[in-house]
């Protein structure tokens, strides 16, 4: 039998995961993000990969130290088993792995797990206490079920393009937000399925697409629409319906966003911030809507008044009238936020090329194990000893390694 493995600090209440078992047919993102959810909160992940090049989110680039910085991200913490699956042999392989797990997770082509067998409703329906998640791009059925989804794609189905972007310029979002949306919903439809296999003892199929995750997404502008009647322009950094509420330059070469929520923060704003306390009672700024419907004229008074600060002495004066603000901030400033140095967030994990700094997961447990974050794998890393696992002979991997069925 495949048993979880235990948290290795020990300091507190285990992870509560702890002892499941999760094997997972997948590539690219959603899925992958999925299950190193599981694999942070302590289960055992196997990841089941092609023999000829494994998850093809590997080759993506190799930014990180020579690795793909989508498969860095997405896969720490789990076990490499590399196999052919359109092999009877391969195939019996990930069936014994399922035998003996919790969780089984896959986002294969669609109509692909199902020739294997692999389906979440037919592995269900041989194991009753299995909890079996199948990610799609469109769903099982429907028009749309055979159509190629990648993430930009569906990012475009679902409308999120739309509403992205300056109003001359639609953009797609600058992470996966398809792949991250499926992804989540897969690892909070496998929480709830564990929590009712505790009540009923069955565990049961988990079904998510993109399209319909990235749709939940999309509530507001979707409600918005429908309620409304118009869709909401895009306003690139501004809010459709809030004013002031975007990014100003100042006088450094920075960018400080503000939003002001109500009309007291207009009345503290213009008398503390803009040396303006005039704009306070002024029909065309004293509400939000006049300043909707004013927003050059307001964008301008607050552009000047932050044009001739810095950045900090911008964000002091802000804070200290309590205006909601913030930097705007590229990719390498996060790498150092101070915020999350503080708070001691950041971790490092082992991969084939060295230590690797990676954030700990948002889902803090205070009392108990901090989360485990393993190495990502290199590709079959842990081939052997599942074969071993599940009864293989010596031999009898030597005969499967000659033929090409595992790496």
């Amino acid at each position: 039998m495949i048993h979880g493995m235990r948290s290795p600090t020990g300091n507190g209440d285990p992870l509560p995961l702890d002892g499941l078992t999760v094997v997972a047919v997948e590539q690219a993102v959603a899925a992958p993000f999925a299950t190193r959810q599981l694999a942070d909160l302590g289960a055992r992940v196997i990841k089941v990969e092609r023999v000829d090049g494994g998850d093809f989110a590997r080759g993506y680039d190799t930014a990180a130290g020579g690795l793909a910085s989508h498969f860095v991200w997405c896969n720490r913490g789990k076990e490499s088993l590399a196999l052919d699956l359109k092999d009877p042999r391969g195939l019996d392989v990930v069936r014994r792995l399922v035998a003996d797990a919790d969780v089984f997770v896959q986002n294969l082509a669609h109509g692909a797990a199902a020739r294997l067998g692999l389906d979440a409703a037919t592995l269900c329906a041989a194991h009753p206490r299995l909890v079996a998640v199948d990610i799609s791009g469109y769903g099982a059925s429907g028009p749309y079920a055979d159509k190629r989804a990648y993430d930009m794609l569906v990012q475009c189905e679902a409308g999120l393009v739309s509403v992205t972007g300056t109003p001359e310029q639609p953009v797609k979002a600058g992470v996966p937000a398809a792949d991250i949306a499926a992804g989540m919903y897969a690892f909070s439809g496998v929480l709830a399925a564990l929590v009712r296999r505790g009540t009923t003892g069955r565990g049961g199929p988990v079904e998510v697409s993109m399209l319909e995750a990235l749709a939940e997404w999309m509530g507001h502008p979707l409600h918005h629409t429908l309620h409304g009647g118009t869709p909401p322009v895009r306003t690139g950094l501004a809010h459709a319906v809030i004013a002031p509420y975007d990014a100003y330059p100042t006088a450094d070469g920075g960018r400080v966003l503000l939003s002001v929520q109500n009309d007291r923060e207009w009345r503290r704003l213009a008398e503390q911030v803009l040396g303006r306390p005039e704009l306070a009672g002024d029909p065309a700024f004293a509400t939000n809507p006049a300043r909707v419907a004013h927003r050059d004229r307001t964008d301008e008074v607050v552009a000047k008044a932050l044009g001739v600060l810095d950045a900090d002495e911008a964000m002091a004066r802000l804070e200290a009238a309590g205006i909601a603000c913030a930097r705007l901030r590229d990719v390498r400033e996060l790498a150092e936020h101070p915020q999350l140095a503080a708070r001691d967030r950041w971790r490092e994990v082992g991969s084939p090329v060295g230590p690797l700094r990676a954030l700990l997961p948002p889902i803090t447990l205070p009392g108990g194990d901090e989360a485990r974050m393993g190495a990502v794998p290199a590709l079959g890393e842990h081939t052997e000893s599942l074969l071993r696992a599940v009864g293989m002979t010596g031999d009898e991997i030597a005969a499967l390694r000659r033929d090409g069925v595992v790496a």
